[in-house]
This record gives C-alpha cells, sequence and structure tokens, in this order.
C-alpha cells in the first residue's frame, strides 16, 4: 500500500556483481496502490478556498508525500473511498488505480506513463466541500523505475528506455516486461508496480529486482 513507498534506507539499493564491464544491480521494488494527484484549483474545490495539502507521510521519491486528505473516486457503477492525495499539487489532475480498480467502478482505463493524460478515462472526483468532474486523467500506471543518472550509467540504461526485470519472490518469481526507465537527479532509483502486479507476484515489503537481457 501507500506505506510501502515510504522513504527506503541506502543499503537497499547493492550493487552485486559485474557482467560484461558493467555493474548488475539491484533495487528496491515498492507497490503503489490506488492514488490521486491533484491541482491546486481542484483541490480548493474539493477541500475549500485556500485548502493546502497536509502531510501525512514522506514517500521514497524525494519532495513526494502522502496527503491527509483524502477523496472518494467516482465511475460509472460504483465509487472508491477514501483514495489519497500524494503532493505536491501538480499542474494536472491524475488519477492512479490498478485495472482491478477501474473495472470495479466501471472505468476503462489506459495504461500509461505519468503524465500521459490524454484521452485517458474521465471519472468524478467528491471532497468534503465539493466534486470535480474530471474528462480525462484516469490510468493504470506503466510499471517503471525511477534512476538517478549514476545508477542509470552503471546499468547501462538512459532515459525512456524499456527493460525486462527480474524479480525474486518466494514462491512467484517473475519477469516484468514493458518496464520504462525514468531518469532524473531529482529522483532516488526505486521500480513502482500496481497492486494487480504486486499480487500476482506475491511481493513483500522487502522485495529487490533487476534488469536482464531476455
Amino acid at each position: 500500500m501507500i506505506n510501502q513507498l515510504l522513504r527506503q534506507s541506502p543499503q537497499k539499493l547493492e550493487i552485486h556483481s559485474k557482467r560484461k564491464g558493467q555493474n548488475k544491480m539491484k533495487f528496491i521494488v515498492e507497490t503503489s496502490a490506488r492514488h490521486v494527484h491533484v491541482t491546486q484549483e481542484t483541490l480548493e474545490v474539493l477541500f475549500g478556498k485556500g485548502a493546502a495539502l497536509t502531510k501525512k507521510k514522506d514517500l521514497s521519491q524525494p519532495g513526494q508525500y502522502a496527503a491527509e486528505q483524502r477523496v472518494t473516486v467516482v465511475g460509472p457503477k460504483k465509487e472508491l473511498p477514501n483514495v489519497s492525495i500524494l503532493g505536491p499539487c501538480r499542474k494536472a489532475d491524475q488519477v492512479e488505480l490498478s485495472a482491478t480498480d477501474a473495472r470495479s467502478i466501471g472505468i476503462t482505463a489506459p495504461i500509461r506513463e505519468s503524465g500521459d493524460l490524454a484521452g485517458s478515462a474521465p471519472c468524478k472526483l467528491v471532497g468534503p466541500c465539493g466534486e470535480v468532474e474530471l474528462s480525462e486523467g484516469v490510468i493504470i500506471a506503466k510499471r517503471h523505475i525511477h534512476l538517478t543518472p549514476e545508477d542509470a550509467a552503471s546499468l547501462g540504461v538512459k532515459d525512456k528506455d524499456v527493460v525486462w526485470v527480474k524479480v525474486d519472490t518466494a514462491e512467484r518469481k517473475a519477469i516484468l516486461g514493458d518496464v520504462v526507465c525514468r531518469v532524473s537527479a531529482s529522483y532516488a532509483t526505486a521500480m513502482h508496480i500496481d497492486t494487480d502486479e504486486s499480487n500476482a507476484i506475491g511481493a513483500g515489503r522487502e522485495l529487490m529486482g533487476e534488469i536482464v537481457n531476455i
């Protein structure tokens, strides 16, 4: 859940062995539960004029946090209550659900990278002071790895590369494809999967992954 995105210690990033002149590095794999990003304008509609997000917990990515505020995400069939808002506010509203979440409330959401919202699914957000109809913004997040430039160089990958990642769980070892590398000096190295993917591989709180060649 959101707690699994809490800041991880540097010791969980390990350099294991060298292969063909490159470092073979393992990185933490975190489960990202359903959540919402909102603009300041939307926040004020939902929680009242002048509203500001209140930090509850820091997340693994620098400057990102889970807020105290929560909203209800409403689809054509039903609704998902108590969905966390992640801060700080963004330039566009974005709702990230698992495929199971989306189907359960009657939404057909595309698999997209964060920020790629054109033509994505609509929904309604409901807060204690108001509601906002989103014409687009609901996505199933494409699995991805946040990488520092230094770690990307060690792994021999660059921004927007698509890779395979092996994860060693106790009973459901798996290789995940279509994993997008996202490289920035503002990131901490960590891979993110959603709750459907996490359940499918039997992920625990200490799951590690490594890039492999297929």
